[in-house]
């Protein structure tokens, strides 16, 4: 069973793969931490030195990687469904689950961390709301791919087994 979780930055994708990795006894893996340890840099230091289209390059190569396996549980980072055809490769690989939470849930949780997230280092936490905002607008296209849509409350373990079985 390969199950990849996508969603906005926030939205508790690391969270839950760890949860449901441990719940359905498979290895639990976080795409950025993996990029991190391969290219023995920070994911900040990546859109620092060669910007966010070489880190998507990378993002992408990576992300094949977890053809070659059997079974698993994804966190994947908040933009990797949208570039290079991430999002129909992972359909055709596995399962996919938007974990959508709302805006306020995502400016709350982001604003101790903003210093940390590339694409927000340039946004005020003034700001931060009406950029997560635009993000998912933009993000949301590719997200409406995903097999399963849990959103808000019905973001549970419980909920995340029954539907992934």
């Amino acid at each position: 069973m390969k199950v990849f979780l996508i969603g906005m930055m926030g939205s508790g994708k690391s969270f839950w793969k760890q949860r449901l990795s441990a719940k359905l006894k498979t290895g639990g893996y976080d795409l950025d931490s993996i990029i991190e340890s391969v290219e023995e840099l920070s994911v900040s230091e990546l859109f620092a030195e060669g910007g966010e289209a070489s880190f998507r390059k990378r993002e992408a190569k990576l992300l094949r990687w977890f053809g070659e396996k059997k079974s698993f549980v994804l966190a994947t980072g908040g933009g990797t469904p949208c570039f290079h055809q991430n999002m129909e490769w992972m359909n055709q690989q596995g399962i996919t689950i938007w974990l959508d939470e709302p805006v306020e849930v995502l400016v709350e949780r982001l604003l101790p961390e903003m210093d940390q997230r590339p694409l927000l280092k340039n946004c005020t936490s003034d700001e931060l709301e009406s950029f997560i905002q635009k993000k998912l607008i933009e993000r949301s296209h590719y997200y409406n791919q995903a097999k399963i849509r849990l959103t808000g409350t019905q973001i549970n373990l419980k909920n995340l087994i029954a539907n992934i079985k």
